[in-house]
């Protein structure tokens, strides 16, 4: 297990549908030790904070091996590392087999795995396909989230050491089909609502999940701006 490339980014305005949209998705591959701080990696920042970034969202891992399934989905497309908006893309690390409170040693720092990813509509900005969230959705191929336990230094390349979670938990495959409705019962379903090392909104039924992310990307959309008059 290991860690292929670390990607950041700063914020950017973009043109979408006639609007100008703020998004920091735009990550790109940096060389040498990083500092991991607080909930960033020096050189990257999320330009909403209601839905991306903070304590349970502080570094977002990517599979590598979920990359060969893109290039063939979307034949013709350049897709590098750090396309899906990841600051670590991993070797190693499936979905399958990390679990929710699993802790990951890279380089000096030590991190948690938190939850699966949901995309909103600005993954489908950075690939300029409006379809894109519910591509990824379908794919099962989410990525995971991670939370700060000890700040330090990650470089590409560094190995990863995965400690498992003390307790019974489920894996964030499992956790991402549960709330996708995928091999969802209700045995699952409650032992999700009282995973402690899920974060809260997780632990919501899951048509409850569902439309609060719903909500909050369509508060996103409403809160676009409308380009200048004259603006092509």
């Amino acid at each position: 297990m290991k860690i292929l490339s670390v990607n950041v980014g700063r914020p950017r305005e973009v043109e979408w549908r006639g609007e100008i949209v703020r998004t920091s998705i735009w990550k790109a591959p940096v060389a040498g030790r990083i500092a991991l701080r607080g909930v960033n990696l020096a050189g990257d920042e999320q330009s909403d904070l209601r839905v991306h970034g903070g304590a349970e969202k502080a570094v977002y891992v990517y599979p590598s091996e979920h990359y060969p399934f893109w290039r063939s989905e979307l034949p013709g497309m350049e897709i590098g590392f750090g396309q899906f908006g990841e600051n670590l893309t991993s070797e190693g690390l499936l979905e399958s087999e990390v679990s929710i409170g699993d802790r990951l040693r890279i380089g000096s720092a030590e991190l948690q795995v938190t939850q699966p990813r949901v995309p909103c509509y600005k993954l489908g900005i950075r690939f300029g396909r409006p379809e894109m969230v519910k591509r990824f959705l379908r794919a099962g191929r989410s990525g995971f989230y991670l939370s700060v336990v000890r700040e330090g230094e990650i470089g590409a390349g560094d190995a990863v050491e995965r400690i498992p979670v003390a307790t019974p938990s489920l894996t964030v495959a499992e956790v991402a089909d549960l709330y996708a409705g995928r091999n969802a019962d209700e045995r699952r379903l409650r032992f999700a609502s009282q995973l402690a090392e899920l974060p809260f909104g997780w632990r919501l039924p899951a048509p409850g999940r569902v439309r609060e992310r719903e909500l909050r990307c369509a508060g996103d959309r409403a809160r676009a701006r409308p380009l200048p008059r004259g603006v092509p």
